[in-house]
């Protein structure tokens, strides 16, 4: 049986869904950013138990079609955002998600966009603004080498998607005091 979870978006929280898991004595076979394989089909008492213990930690237990492709729809943006840094000659979106997910692109990006009120493209800004904010805060990569690793076509555009999304420039946010990062599952 498979389940899928909200909010799953790295390791430590992988560790923490397998540590639910175990401390209510569900057995599973993997577990995977947004996914759980099950041993067995869980009693309606055993689900919800786990759906509590999941809330209590800041994740979900996903019941409906929709709301699960969803969930896969933003793993799957997280994957296309660790593609690109990896890519030399990294696929369209649109082509990574509808091999990924075997939905057609037309129809995940309508249902993204019913469901959340916003497009594929524009959480996928989101992320590489965030992923942006990380690199920056290391203070290891120059803005011309993370427009380069985040595939922009030029500082000057990611400078101006910077703006746009946070409100500030680039020197601007590098100036403040305070980080104003955000999770990724908050994105």
């Amino acid at each position: 049986m498979k389940l899928t979870i909200q909010n799953m978006v790295c390791d430590r929280c992988l560790e923490s869904v397998r540590n639910i898991l175990d401390d209510t004595g569900i057995k599973f076979e993997s577990v995977e950013l947004g996914e759980v394989t099950l041993e067995k089909v869980l009693s309606d008492h055993q689900k919800k138990q786990l759906a509590s213990r999941l809330n209590q930690k800041g994740f979900a237990l996903i019941q409906d079609r929709e709301s699960e492709l969803i969930e896969r729809i933003k793993v799957n943006l997280l994957d296309y955002l660790h593609y690109l840094e990896q890519s030399n000659k990294p696929k369209k979106l649109s082509v990574f998600l509808a091999e990924n997910l075997h939905y057609n692109y037309s129809y995940l990006s309508k249902l993204f966009s019913d469901k959340t009120g916003e497009t594929v493209e524009g959480y996928l800004i989101k992320l590489k603004i965030e992923r942006v904010k990380e690199l920056l805060s290391y203070r290891s990569l120059t803005l011309s080498e993370i427009a380069w690793k985040l595939k922009y076509s030029s500082v000057q555009y990611l400078s101006n998607q910077f703006k746009k999304i946070t409100g500030k420039t680039v020197t601007e946010y590098l100036g403040q005091e305070k980080s104003d990062r955000k999770t990724i599952d908050r994105v």
